[in-house]
C-alpha cells in the first residue's frame, strides 16, 4: 500500500470516522487514500470540506470535547496548515484530542526557500502537545501512533508534518495494531488526605469553586457541598459540568460572571478549588485555598494555595468523605439568599416586560432561546457578548452542551464549532450563537453548512457593533471607537445560501422565529437586531473601573454628545428595580 493508505488505516483503526480540512496539492495524497476507504458508513473515513483550515480545527475540536473521541483536521503545504493554527490553539487549550495533519513540500527541497515552505514541526509548538515530522516510511507508522498516543492521553493537540511526496511512496514497515488505553485514576496520597479532612474540619466557613474537571464528579461535589454547608460557584467551563441538579449553585465568577458565587468565595474561611485553572486571578480572594487538579502543573499559578493536591476530584472526595465532620448551613443559606436576590434583581430583570421595547435586548433573546431549544441541545457561542448571554441564560441540565472558545478566546469560533457538533452528532440539534462580528469573520462557513445540510440553526445577534471591545474601552477611560460596522442583513445572505433564514426586529416575534428555526429540518438561521447599548456588567466592580467608565461617559457626552451617553444608561439601567 500506499504510505497515506496506511496512514489513514492507522487513523481508522484508531477509531477516526472523519477528517476536518481542504484539499490541496501535497494533501492530495492523503485525500485520496481517505476517498478509497469508502466512507464512514463503509467503516472507513469521511472527509468534511470546509471553507478554512481554521474553521476545520474548530470543528475538530468542538468533535473531540463533545464525544471524548480523537478528531482530526488538516491542511496543505504552507497556507493552508498555517491556517489550522487559531484553531489548534483552542483545541490545545480546551484540552481536546485533536491530531492534525500538516502537509508539508517536497522533502528534497525542504530548508531550501521552496514555494510554500514552512516548517510546521516548529510553528506549533506552543499550541501542542506533540509534534513530529515523517521523513521516512519506515519511521511513519511509530511516528503516527505516537501522535495519536498523545493526543489522547495528553489531551491536546498533535501535529504531524507530511511531505506530499513521502505520502505517495509506497509503505514498508508493517501496520501497528492499535488498542485504546483506559485512562486512569490519580488517587492522593494518605498523608494528603488526613491534612485536607483537618483543614476542611477546622474551618468555620468553606466554599467550592469548580471548573471542568470536576465533569465526572458532579454528584460527588454535590454531595459533599451539603455536608459542609458550601456554596458552589462555576468557572464558565464548569458550568455544563456542575450547575445542574445543584441545589448549591451560586453562579459564576470572573468577567462574565453572575450571581453570588464572587460574594460566597470571599466571605469562605478556606476555598476548594477543584478541578479549575481559572485565569482571572483578580477574581480570586485571599482565603486560605486548597486547589484538587489532575494536572499537577497548574497548581498554584492562579493564587496562592495552601495545600495543592495532585489528583482527581473524584478519587479525593472519596478518600476525605468519611473523615469529614458536617457543618451547619447557615453560611450557605446566606449566600443563597444573596444570589437569589441578584439573579432577580440584575439578571433576571432584562428579561422581564421587554416584549415591547426596540431595541431587542439581547438577554430576552439569549432568555428565550434557554425556553425553546431541547434539553439535549449542544449550543455553541461566539467569544464577547454572546458568551455573557448564554453564561447567564442558557441553562445546563446535564445533557445540553455548551461550547465555546473559553481560554483561548477567539472570535468567530461558534459557527465552526457547530459544525463539528453536526457532524459528529448527526441527531442532536445543534445552535450557533453568533456575533454579527464573529460571524462575519468566518461567513463562508455557512457555505459549509449549506453544502452538507446540516441541521444547524445560526442565531444572529446582530448589533452592528463589536461589543465586548466597546466595553473594555469604556471601562478603561476610553471613548468608543472603531468597533461599528454597517448593518448587514444576514438573513438574505442565508436565504441566498439555502438557510431557511428570518430577520427579527420586534422582541415579541423573537419566540416563534426561534421556534420555527429549530424544527426546521436543515440549516436555518435567526437574525434578531439588537440593542447596540447593551452591554454586560461584571459581577464585582472597582473603582478603577468606574472611574474609567465615567471618564468615557464624559469623553463620549464631549465628542458625540449627551444623547449617545443617555441611551446606553438607558438600555443597560431600565429594567433594573429601584
Amino acid at each position: 500500500m500506499k504510505l497515506a493508505d496506511q496512514i489513514v488505516a492507522q487513523l481508522v483503526d484508531a477509531g477516526v470516522r472523519r477528517i476536518y480540512g481542504i484539499v490541496g496539492d501535497s494533501l492530495n495524497p492523503v485525500v485520496d487514500a481517505v476517498r478509497r476507504t469508502g466512507g464512514a458508513a463503509k467503516g472507513g473515513i469521511d472527509w468534511i470540506h470546509v471553507r478554512h483550515e481554521e474553521a476545520a480545527a474548530f470543528a475538530a475540536a468542538a468533535d473531540a470535547q463533545l464525544t471524548g473521541e480523537l478528531a482530526v483536521c488538516a491542511g496543505s503545504c504552507g497556507p493552508g496548515n498555517l491556517h489550522l493554527i487559531n484553531g489548534l490553539y483552542d483545541a490545545n487549550r480546551s484540552h481536546a484530542p485533536v491530531l492534525a495533519i500538516a502537509s508539508h513540500i517536497p522533502s528534497a527541497q525542504i530548508g531550501t526557500g521552496y514555494f510554500q515552505e514552512t516548517h510546521p514541526d516548529r510553528l506549533f509548538v506552543e499550541c501542542s502537545v506533540y509534534r513530529e515530522m515523517i521523513s521516512s516510511p519506515q519511521q511513519s507508522p511509530r511516528v503516527v501512533a505516537s501522535a495519536i498516543r498523545h493526543a489522547e492521553s495528553l489531551r491536546g493537540v498533535a501535529v504531524l508534518t507530511l511531505p506530499g511526496d513521502l505520502a505517495d511512496e509506497e509503505a514498508t514497515a508493517p501496520t501497528p495494531a492499535y488498542r485504546r488505553a483506559a485512562r486512569p485514576t490519580l488517587v492522593p496520597d494518605e498523608a494528603v488526605v488526613t491534612e485536607l479532612a483537618e483543614r476542611i474540619n477546622a474551618a468555620g466557613r468553606v466554599a467550592i469553586f469548580a471548573g471542568a474537571g470536576v465533569a465526572d464528579a458532579h454528584d460527588e461535589v454535590v454531595e459533599l457541598a451539603g455536608h459542609l454547608g458550601a456554596p458552589v460557584g462555576h468557572s464558565l467551563r464548569g458550568k455544563d459540568a456542575i450547575q445542574h441538579d445543584n441545589p448549591y449553585d451560586v453562579g459564576m465568577t470572573g468577567l462574565l460572571g453572575y450571581g453570588a458565587a464572587a460574594e460566597g468565595m470571599k466571605d469562605a474561611d478556606l476555598l476548594l478549588l477543584l478541578g479549575t485553572d481559572f485565569p482571572y486571578d483578580q477574581f480570586l480572594p485571599d482565603v486560605t485555598t486548597v486547589q484538587i487538579d489532575t494536572a499537577g502543573e497548574v497548581l498554584g499559578r492562579r493564587t496562592e494555595v495552601d495545600l495543592p493536591i495532585h489528583a482527581d476530584v473524584r478519587a479525593t472526595i472519596a478518600a476525605v468523605r468519611p473523615l469529614l465532620q458536617p457543618k451547619d448551613s447557615r453560611f450557605l443559606e446566606a449566600t443563597l439568599k444573596r444570589h437569589e436576590k441578584l439573579m432577580t434583581k440584575a439578571v433576571g430583570a432584562y428579561t422581564h416586560d421587554v416584549e415591547d421595547k426596540t431595541p431587542i435586548h439581547p438577554e430576552y433573546v439569549a432568555s428565550i432561546l434557554d425556553e425553546v431549544a431541547a434539553e439535549d441541545a449542544v449550543i455553541t457561542a461566539d467569544t464577547g457578548m454572546c458568551n455573557v448571554w448564554t453564561a447567564r441564560y442558557i441553562t445546563p441540565n446535564g445533557r445540553r452542551r455548551l461550547i465555546g472558545s473559553y481560554l483561548h478566546g477567539s472570535m468567530a469560533n461558534a459557527l465552526p464549532h457547530a459544525i463539528g457538533a453536526a457532524v459528529a452528532h448527526p441527531g442532536r440539534q445543534v445552535v450557533s450563537v453568533s456575533g454579527d462580528g464573529g460571524l462575519s469573520m468566518l461567513l463562508g462557513e455557512l457555505v459549509t453548512v449549506a453544502a452538507y445540510r446540516l441541521p444547524v440553526t445560526v442565531v444572529v445577534f446582530n448589533n452592528s457593533t463589536l461589543g465586548m471591545v466597546k466595553l473594555e474601552m469604556l471601562v478603561d477611560g476610553m471613548p468608543d471607537f472603531g468597533v461599528d460596522v454597517p448593518m448587514v442583513d444576514y438573513a438574505k445572505v442565508g436565504e441566498a445560501l439555502g438557510f431557511e433564514a428570518e430577520r427579527v426586529e420586534q422582541p415579541g416575534d423573537v419566540r416563534a422565529a426561534l421556534t420555527r428555526a429549530l424544527a426546521h429540518d436543515g440549516p436555518s438561521l435567526v437574525e434578531v437586531v439588537t440593542d447596540p447599548m447593551a452591554l454586560s456588567v461584571p459581577p464585582a466592580i472597582t473603582g478603577e473601573q468606574l472611574i474609567g467608565f465615567a471618564t468615557a461617559m464624559s469623553k463620549v457626552v464631549l465628542n458625540r454628545g449627551a444623547g449617545e451617553a443617555v441611551a446606553m444608561a438607558r438600555s443597560n439601567l431600565r429594567n433594573i428595580p429601584r
